[in-house]
């Protein structure tokens, strides 16, 4: 499974910004797909996940309302919809493919934003 996020950038305190996670390979429509994020000096942080159908949703309480995750099918694109970003919200965003019964397998290369108050 190959992932590929993009959508960061350098925007404004109270801004919003949507990551894509684009997934690839035979199976990869089979996986649940995860955001996190490591921030300046932070462990990594689960944000959000979606299941292989789009269909079940988790959320992180520290992002919960403000977060939206969705998947595409047609594409195989996992979305990450961000609102109201504050400068604590600085990170790379990562995201990564797990089944149902064993952990993260698989990674992409991240993508960076950043929050400027």
């Amino acid at each position: 499974v190959r992932l590929v996020e993009s959508g960061g950038g350098l925007v404004q305190a109270g801004d919003s910004l949507t990551l894509s996670c684009a997934a690839s390979g035979p199976t990869s429509n089979t996986y649940t797909i995860g955001w996190f994020r490591r921030g300046p000096g932070k462990d990594r942080e689960f944000l959000a996940s979606v299941n292989s159908k789009g269909v079940n949703t988790r959320y992180a309480d520290s992002v919960k309302g403000r977060f939206t995750i969705s998947r595409d099918s047609a594409q195989n694109t996992v979305f990450l919809q961000m609102n109201n970003l504050q400068s604590e919200d600085t990170a790379t965003y990562v995201c990564g493919a797990r089944t149902i019964v064993a952990n993260y397998l698989y990674w992409g290369q991240g993508t960076q934003v950043t929050v400027s108050s």
